[in-house]
């Protein structure tokens, strides 16, 4: 049985990723990660802030006589920023199927540099976890939109790696915009995961919640997963809430080339990615299918020339079948 599939142009053994998060950050998990069946490891996000503060130390600590210094060239010193490059050299070494690094960005300023050293350091691709919060009132939705193309040129300018972009569901004209950013590059995850927010009504504190996914969270991602199936140049990737097999096989129904994962294996453990595997292959058998090709997007839109009317009518026919009693 063929669990192969295509990512960012990368052959994967399976289409089950293990998404970016603290636990690809110990080479034991990365080993336990490889053995347990997933197709690629995203290494957990360096944010753009941590990269801009050391390119503006390296600025100040740079000979002022020489206006004309390659940062390229100087040692990064910041011993965060030293140690990813350096443990993508080692994940590298340690395991054989694709190694993935991270960047959550908001700007295409000064620290797109840095992906020149991701790339000397051995990664097989970078994601970019986009997000730029629509909560600023003075700037509107083109601002924001041409913010993430931007962003995405200027990486393009520094490296020859495989791109993916992580984006939010925070769009206006979603549809177009993930078909627009498709374009420029090798993937597109649909969707990331943010900061959830609470409050702390004895303290007063603004405190997190919901920190991981739940199952049900996969209805947005299944529905735009389904919409944008072959509307789209690249890899189409489902993340948020696959928290099972069933939730694997729904995803590629829908037309993803791959999923990622991360609160199920906190929930499970890695080796719960034997289990998934497992749960598709057991169902593969069920339906005779022998690779994912055969029923990939078999439950996508596609063939709709207005998906929006097809989930209302889906809405219809759900509510049609209650009965109620008005007083």
């Amino acid at each position: 049985m063929d669990l192969s599939v295509k990512y960012l142009g990368l052959k994967l053994k399976s289409p089950i990723v293990a998404g970016s998060s603290s636990l690809p950050m110990k080479i034991e998990n990365l080993k336990k990660m490889e053995n347990a069946g997933a197709g690629a490891v995203v290494l957990r996000s360096l944010f753009e802030e941590e990269i801009t503060l050391e390119y503006e130390h390296l600025l100040k600590t740079a000979s002022e006589s020489d206006p004309h210094m390659d940062y390229y060239d100087v040692k990064i010193k910041n011993d965060n920023i030293t140690n990813y490059l350096e443990y993508i050299k080692e994940a590298k070494s340690t395991i054989n199927i694709p190694v993935i690094a991270s960047i959550n960005c908001v700007s295409s300023h000064e620290w797109t540099y840095f992906a020149k050293k991701l790339e000397e350091a051995g990664a097989d691709a970078i994601e970019l976890n986009l997000f730029i919060m629509p909560s600023d009132f003075k700037i509107n939705c083109e601002e924001i939109e041409n913010t993430y193309m931007r962003i995405v040129d200027t990486i393009r300018k520094e490296t020859s790696l495989p791109i993916a972009v992580k984006l939010s569901y925070y769009f206006s004209d979603l549809a177009a915009f993930i078909k627009r950013i498709s374009e420029k590059v090798d993937g597109v995850i649909l969707f990331n995961r943010f900061f959830h927010t609470d409050f702390d009504i004895e303290n007063f504190k603004i405190i997190p919640t919901n920190v991981l996914s739940r199952n049900t969270d996969i209805a947005i991602s299944l529905r735009w997963i389904s919409i944008m199936a072959g509307r789209t140049s690249g890899s189409l990737i489902a993340s948020t809430g696959v928290h099972d097999g069933n939730s694997v096989i729904k995803e590629i129904l829908a037309g993803a080339d791959a999923v990622q994962v991360v609160s199920a294996l906190y929930k499970h453990g890695i080796e719960f990615i034997e289990d998934m595997i497992s749960d598709l292959t057991q169902w593969m058998e069920r339906h005779n299918f022998n690779s994912l090709d055969e029923f990939r997007g078999k439950m996508s839109q596609k063939n709709s020339p207005n998906p929006a009317a097809v989930e209302r009518m889906q809405f219809m026919k759900y509510f049609e079948s209650k009965k109620y009693d008005f007083e």
